[in-house]
Order: C-alpha cells, then structure tokens, then sequence
C-alpha cells in the first residue's frame, strides 16, 4: 500500500519520507492528521480512506468506507472528529470518525448542490458547512437541523473557497476569473465586492485571517495576494509556476506562501521583505517610447507610410512598447517575477544585479499535484493528484526550523 522512502539527506528541498499507492482513480484531497501519523484521503473511486503509519513506518488503511458518488472534496474538523465528504452528485455526506480511527460513522447527507461540489469549509463556531458547486452556486447549511439558510448564484462555476469565520465573511473563486466577497447570514447575505485580477479560472485560495491576507492562485500559472486588511486595494503579483496553480497556504509564522501547480512543482515565496506591485498595463495606439504606431493604427500607419508593429509591455513600468524597445529581458522577483520577463530597454537599464536575488524557492513534486495540505507544527505536507499517488514530505528544511516551535494550522 505505502512504501517508506530512504532518510532525509541536509540539502534544503523538500525530502520525500513516504508513498501512500492504492487508488484506482484520481485522488481529490488529502490531509495530515493533526498530532497523528495519519492521512485522510478521498477518491474518485468513491472511497474515503484513514491511513495510518504502522510500526513498519509504511501507511496502511485503518478505515475504508465507499460512497454512492466520487469524492470531490473534504473538510475534516479535528478537535471534533467531524469530516465532510463533498460529492459528484451534489450532496455532502458528513461522517464522525471514533477516537481510534478505526471506524467512521454517518451523521447526516446535506443534498446541497445539483451538480460537483468543488469545495467546502465546516466552521465550527456558526455550526454551518459552506461549499461551493458546479451549478454555479455556494450554499451555506445548518449542521444541527441539516436545513438550507441560503444560496447564491454566480454565472461560472464556483469553483474554490474560504471562509472568515470570525466575520463570517465567504470569499469565492470562479472559473471566470472572479473573486466574489460575501457576508453570509442566516437566511440572508449581502455581496461586498469583486476582485479581479487573474486572466484565467481561479483554482485555489487561502485565507490568513491574522493578517487579513488573501491569496489566490489560477489557471494563468500566477499567484495573487489581494491585502483585504489594508484597505488599499493592494495586490501583489507572483509569477514562478509554468502550469495551472491548485493548491495554496500561507504559514503566518515564518511570512511565507506554498504553492503547488499541476506540473508538480512547489514553490516557497518569501512574503517577509518588501515587494512592489506589478503595473497595470497601458493602453496606447503606438510605442510609448519611438511613438511608432502599432499594426492597428491604420491612420498614423498612413500618415507616415510605415508597417505597424507588434504591441508588448513593460513589466517594470507597464507602458506600451514595440519590440526593438523591448529587447531585453529579465526577473525582477519584488515584482513577484521570478523568472525572466519582458521589459523596455529604459527600465533594464535601472535593474542592478542585486535586483535580481530570487524572493522564492523552488522545487520538484514529480507529480500532479490537486491538493496539498501542511501541518506547521511538525514540518510536514502531503500532496495528491490525478496520478493516484498520496506523497508525504518533511518540508522542515525549506519552510524554516521555527516550525518547531509548535505552530499548528488553523
């Protein structure tokens, strides 16, 4: 079922401690028990499985329980034992797990969606379970009675979630690109705002509600932090992943951003040090810069009896020019531009060497990874993907020692 990897060698990457195999079909979540040597794990082969690491130091299934529905996504409560199983068909199915976690035992089957639930999150406090769908909706449902207290339409599939439950505040992701902020009320709620930003579906988020921190990553290979706390409107931009980014978390100790992409590869920015946000582009009928005029200009091309030209932007400054005044390129990582970019010739000339210091590390999961999750307070993560493939790593040496300390993940 599992096999356990050679010890961990001091350079500073992620070390594989642990293979979990077994799946018949693509694995759609994963997490780390807490204060446990244990996974939970759901499939698209309908099962829900507690994995647990025997004296061999192999896992091996402690609970294997199948539904009438793939699994799409969970949300296990810890403290409580409570875990919620979102399905293809629309419903979430919530379970309580015994002491031992030797036996798992229906509670409720809340019928919240007509179509895939993609995600979900138990809050405790409110005793609601929120989750977003395919039918293009996030419904929030009572725990105690199992009754709907509201829906809300969007016009793209819902597609990720998080939630304040502090302020019960409800941040959606859709494939449109959008993020929707709603205040969530019994029976009621209200929209706050829109973010915009990503050129492509969103994926994931995380949520810091120390920091009041959002971040969000997308289809566009691109993380976003939109800082909800300030009050400015700020976001700043990170660009490092080459594939679609499915899964984040901020680790409020250490100021530092996970993220994993679809191409397997893990990324850890720094967000304790000072960044600028990216420019927005310019729009210009010619080069902000030779004032050549772009392929579209049909009357300067005219006037002055010349080819239009190619438009490109600056990343540095955002302005509007052609090739010949963009040949150079470069990263620019308090940007968030880890890996070279275009930009006009006037502002490379003002990137010095020191400029160009990598704010992120990154590294190889040599798998797709759908869904990672992390336990802080012992310097552990686990991924999955559609490979069927659960991974275990001791990410200690790349996340910082202060881990140690005890830091546990909301």
């Amino acid at each position: 079922m599992a096999a356990e990897i050679h010890s961990r060698p001091q350079t500073a990457r992620p070390v594989l401690l642990n293979k979990i195999e077994g799946h018949s079909d693509t694995v759609n979540s994963a997490v780390l028990i807490p204060k446990e040597d244990g996974v939970i794990t759901v499939s698209e082969d309908r099962t829900i499985r507690v994995w647990l690491k025997r004296d061999s130091g192999q896992y091996w299934p402690s609970i294997f329980h199948t539904v009438s529905s793939p699994c799409s996504c969970m949300s296990y409560h810890h403290d409580s034992r409570r875990i919620f199983i979102g399905q293809d068909n629309g419903a979430i199915v919530e379970f309580l797990i015994s002491e031992d976690f030797n036996k798992m035992s229906h509670v409720k089957t809340y019928p919240a969606h007509q179509n895939r639930v993609s995600d979900m999150v138990f809050s405790l406090e409110s005793q609601w379970v929120v989750s977003t769908g395919h039918d293009k909706s996030v419904s929030w449902m009572c725990t105690q009675s199992g009754s709907m207290l509201g829906r809300h339409y969007f016009t793209a599939w819902a597609s990720c979630l998080q939630y304040d439950h502090e302020t019960q505040h409800a941040f959606i992701g859709d494939f449109s690109g959008t993020i929707t902020l709603l205040k969530l009320e019994t029976q009621t709620y209200s929209t706050i705002t829109t973010l915009k930003g990503h050129e492509g579906s969103i994926a994931t988020l995380w949520w810091d509600p120390v920091q009041r921190l959002l971040f969000s990553g997308a289809s566009d290979h691109s993380v976003i932090m939109w800082d909800i706390g300030g009050r400015k409107g700020r976001t700043l931009l990170l660009q490092g992943h080459h594939e679609r980014v499915q899964s984040l978390r901020y680790l409020q100790l250490t100021r530092q951003l996970v993220s994993c992409s679809a191409d397997g590869g893990m990324a850890v920015w720094n967000m304790d040090t000072p960044r600028e946000e990216a420019p927005q582009w310019l729009d210009s009928d010619s080069c902000q810069k030779c004032e050549q005029p772009f392929f579209w200009n049909i009357k300067q091309m005219w006037d002055t009896k010349t080819m239009g030209l190619r438009q490109h932007h600056c990343r540095k400054c955002g302005k509007a020019v052609c090739g010949k005044c963009s040949s150079k390129h470069t990263s620019f990582p308090i940007m968030g531009f880890e890996f070279p970019v275009r930009v006009c010739d006037a502002c490379f000339d003002t990137i010095k060497e020191e400029d160009r210091t990598p704010l992120a590390t990154f590294h190889e999961g040599k798998h797709n990874i759908a869904h990672m999750d992390m336990d802080p307070s012992r310097g552990m993560m686990v991924t999955c993907g559609s490979d069927r493939i659960v991974k275990i790593w001791d990410v200690t040496q790349v996340v910082g020692c202060s881990l140690a300390t005890g830091f546990s993940s909301r």
